[in-house]
């Protein structure tokens, strides 16, 4: 076993297995730029080297697995784009858009709302925790889950039961996302990785390069792309651009810091 770690990502070897550990847990492991570059740069050395053969992804601490992009972060012109310009073509998180062919399985060990679903959302399986709950608040915020929630929800789930999660804004359960589908399986809390580690061993144990061709094609990745999102995501630019620079996206954080009701305009 071998482990390396940064201040905001962590990684450790488990076998065939590499552990990523968002590592904020006193900002709820919210995205910030050093998560996004530490995430994006241990998924793509995970998935270049050829003794890995899955990925566990997991927040730290028992209360979060991750609450989204660090708004702390944002408001003090920080940001939570990568450093690297080459970097950011793999989108929020490092993550959300990098195709990779190894497989990916999220670990949730507590609340994953807004960017935290995006996640796992981007994932190939997940593994939750029984104290998880997941969400896409975004719109109770004058927002949009623009890191692919808004287009994966309803790809993930059935139709309709994806569009109330993302329409609603409301949060579920684990065990309502079992039921759904959003994960596979749920286990007691403080099972979650060891959990999701003895499933990626599952995995780890099949033949490796037929492993990464079923991944690539069951998720349509072509040369390290995935074609059939290409319009989605110029629509979520687009999108983002107009909403993220409405007044009812100002006034929807402004009203949560302040612990009032908003006052949306539509404009």
């Amino acid at each position: 076993m071998t482990s390396e770690s940064t201040s905001a990502v962590l990684v450790e070897n488990r076998g065939n297995v590499a552990v990523i550990t968002i590592n904020r847990p006193e900002a709820r492991n919210a995205v910030n730029s050093a998560v996004t570059d530490g995430l994006g740069i241990a998924l793509h050395e995970a998935d270049q080297d050829p003794e890995i053969r899955a990925i566990v992804v997991t927040g730290s601490g028992d209360k979060s697995f991750c609450a989204g992009a660090d708004l702390k972060a944002i408001a003090s012109g920080e940001g939570i784009h990568s450093a690297d310009k080459e970097h950011r073509k793999w989108g929020f998180a490092g993550m959300v858009n990098h195709p990779i062919s190894t497989p990916v399985i999220a670990a949730v060990n507590g609340t994953a709302l807004g960017g935290g679903t995006e996640i796992v959302l981007a994932s190939d399986l997940a593994v939750a925790a029984e104290r998880a709950t997941f969400g896409l608040p975004e719109v109770k915020r004058g927002l949009i889950a623009g890191a692919g929630g808004a287009f994966r929800i309803v790809a993930a789930l059935p139709k309709k039961l994806g569009m109330e999660i993302l329409l609603t804004g409301r949060a579920i359960t684990a065990a309502q996302a079992a039921d759904l589908g959003l994960v596979n399986r749920v286990v007691p809390d403080d099972e979650v990785v060891d959990a999701a580690v003895a499933l990626a061993e599952e995995i780890a144990a099949n033949a490796p390069l037929a492993v990464q061709a079923s991944k690539r094609l069951a998720a349509g990745i072509f040369d390290g792309e995935v074609p059939a999102e290409t319009a989605q995501w110029a629509a979520n630019t687009k999108e983002i651009v107009a909403v993220f620079s409405s007044k009812d996206a100002q006034e929807g954080p402004r009203a949560f810091a302040e612990k009032r009701a908003p006052v949306w305009r539509a404009e």
